[in-house]
């Protein structure tokens, strides 16, 4: 098939409005079209941009009654249609150009586009769109000595590959993948074991990747400008699906999925693959986060409310701790908690986490002189332990641990905070803190039982000590 090995972006959308009116438009980016010949005065734009590209590009086209036809563009201006499921539909109008550097035809007509095929033959569904071949990336065993080893740790890298420049990785929660972006702009899906598993070619300005959930399921997400790119963890892994970023939404991933805002207050979450405005907000409500359908709000001073695209929002009440008389300010929300600074009748304040989806606390740190502060905020990926400044949490023993005032969390590595360069300390929930020195590598999460640690743009995977 014409499509077969050909990236998933940009994606194009050609849309016609009448007979001499249409749009296309490329990673969301649009271009209006006014010609005698919308037809091919769209193909000549798409053209265009495949040849900047050096390579045919997919696009749908869509009539003005709503019918589509996906199509493969080539730089030369020649179209192929790549897939038809409807025998019912009539045959398309759209030029089918073999020869190279051949004028664009238009053949005639109102609706549809012409098939490949005579049209005695029976359509024969393309299947799913597949990744393309590409390139492995050049991954080796390592030693790692420009600086410190992380406690635990040898300096004996498993497996070793070069980053994307301004990059990091991202370790799966359960710490059986990695997911980078390489030097030759493409996303690449990891074992532990550094085996690849899938790869698919981005834009040259994509963010790094992250883990994250789509619609109900695990996935791999990646920003670029204009769009934002998402491949399934579960099952056959295909193309990437795109999801439009309109000008001014800004993408973060604070909760379990991705939430788009704006600048005047709006959120948006993504349903079937599209971001959707969650509409009822109440007035002094600010967005925290995104988890599935579902936006998390809150007041400065509470409380929370869960908001849905099409729905009503839900109010959820924060539970009081004791010897506390209000709230003092909701500070933020991650992965399904929220922290929250209580007042207390002498000016102090009681810093605790709550529960977002109940609102119930799960734990509440030593008062604070300083109310306004609430400090760093360090949670694991599996939700068993956190670091609240200089407060540890072990939510599964449900106790926390004091530290001293000058400890203030920068990472985690498994249930073990490393401190800031102040402190220069690792510690774990319970247990004595351990100096180390200064310039000690801080992982980006445990893979496989491996500390999987970055110098200059290159990630390192340390095998343990024994």
């Amino acid at each position: 098939m014409a499509e077969r090995g050909l990236p998933s972006w940009p994606k194009i959308t050609i849309r016609l409005y009448d007979a001499h009116n249409g749009e296309v438009k490329i990673a969301g980016r649009s271009h209006p079209v006014v010609a005698a010949d919308p037809r091919e005065a769209a193909i000549a734009i798409v053209a265009e941009r495949a040849s900047q590209l050096g390579r045919a590009v997919k696009a749908t086209a869509v009539e003005p009654d709503g019918t589509s036809w996906p199509l493969v563009i080539h730089p030369d201006g020649q179209v192929d249609a790549t897939e038809v499921t409807d025998t019912g539909k009539k045959k398309p109008i759209w030029p089918i150009l073999v020869a190279a550097g051949a004028a664009i035809v238009l053949i005639g007509g109102v609706v549809g586009f012409l098939l490949l095929r005579g049209p005695s033959e029976p359509v024969v569904p393309a299947g799913p769109p597949t990744l393309p071949s590409l390139p492995a990336p050049d991954i080796h065993k390592d030693v790692f000595d420009a600086r410190p080893l992380p406690p635990g740790f040898t300096s004996t890298a498993n497996w070793s590959v070069d980053l994307a420049r301004d990059t990091v990785p991202a370790v799966s929660a359960d710490g059986t993948m990695v997911a980078i972006r390489t030097t030759d702009d493409k996303v690449a899906l990891l074992s532990a074991a550094g085996k690849v598993l899938w790869q698919d070619s981005v834009p040259g300005r994509s963010e790094s990747p992250v883990f994250t959930s789509i619609d109900g399921k695990p996935v791999v997400a990646v920003r670029s400008d204009k769009t934002l790119l998402y491949w399934p963890l579960k099952g056959d892994v295909a193309a990437a699906t795109e999801v439009e970023i309109d000008s001014g939404y800004q993408v973060n991933f604070f909760g379990p999925s991705p939430m788009a805002t704006t600048d005047d207050g709006k959120a948006f979450v993504i349903v079937d693959g599209t971001f959707v405005e969650v509409t009822d907000k109440p007035r002094r409500a600010t967005f925290l986060l995104a988890n599935g359908h579902r936006a998390l709000m809150a007041g400065y001073y509470g409380p929370l409310w869960w908001g849905e695209p099409g729905k009503p929002s839900g109010e959820v009440d924060l539970q009081k701790p004791p010897g506390a008389t209000g709230v003092h300010h909701v500070a933020f929300a991650s992965q399904g908690r929220v922290i929250v600074m209580w007042s207390k009748s002498d000016g102090t304040g009681i810093p605790a986490v709550h529960d977002a989806a109940s609102g119930r606390i799960l734990a509440t740190c030593q008062a604070t002189t300083a109310p306004e502060d609430v400090g760093n905020w360090v949670p694991d990926q599996v939700g068993k332990v956190a670091a609240l400044n200089s407060c540890l949490i072990d939510f599964t023993k449900r106790k926390t641990f004091p530290m001293d005032n000058n400890f203030s969390p920068v990472s985690v590595m498994g249930t073990s905070f490393f401190g800031d360069a102040s402190s220069s300390v690792i510690v774990t929930p319970g247990q004595k803190a351990r100096h180390i020195p200064q310039e000690t590598a801080r992982p980006w999460g445990i893979a496989g039982g491996q500390a999987v640690v970055v110098h200059d743009s290159v990630v390192y995977v340390l095998a343990p000590k024994k």
